[in-house]
């Protein structure tokens, strides 16, 4: 018997829902391919630079093509270490200058990451008190213990004593 031979099935394209931007002259593929990457990591989340090119590469992408991807979107990096603190701060609570050493752990400048911080507009005897919260709720601590485990963190004492007050302390 002859073998059988099977031809795929015709079938219409229903129109892409997105449309990626046309590559530009002089840009290659890969890109035109970081750059559309770079574009929907950062409609997604908050990166700094060297955290957008550092995924980019985790993905594949060479070095050189991260760094053009990430520099093709124009983005404002303080603008997303805004967004990245936020971010944070929904998540735990930081002292001032906890913030800004998360922020810049995450590859954002010093000054992008202080400009990320203090655009938040916190009010930091508010998150010593949710930290002082958090802590009480995995550990004992005396009243002096936990005022010196916020100022560790990055707290001045008086946020801290305001932080232990607030939690009944």
């Amino acid at each position: 018997a002859a073998p059988a031979t099977t031809t795929a099935p015709t079938t219409t394209a229903a129109p892409a829902t997105t449309t990626a931007p046309p590559a530009t002259e002089g840009e290659t593929l890969g890109e035109q391919n970081a750059r559309n990457s770079a574009a929907s990591y950062l409609s997604s989340s908050a990166f700094s630079r060297s955290g957008l090119i550092g995924q980019l590469e985790y993905t594949g992408f060479t070095t050189a093509q991260a760094e053009y991807g990430t520099d093709a979107q124009g983005a404002d990096w303080n603008q997303q270490a805004t967004l990245k603190g936020t971010s944070y701060l929904s998540s735990s609570a930081f002292s001032r200058s906890g913030l800004i050493g998360q922020l810049e752990y995450s590859g954002f400048t010093s000054a992008e990451a202080e400009y990320g911080t203090d655009a938040q507009g916190a009010d930091w005897n508010q998150q010593a008190a949710l930290k002082a919260a958090s802590y009480l709720e995995s550990s004992s601590f005396s009243r002096s213990e936990l005022i010196s485990q916020l100022e560790y963190t990055g707290f001045t004492t008086a946020q801290a004593e305001y932080g232990v007050t607030a939690v009944g302390y």
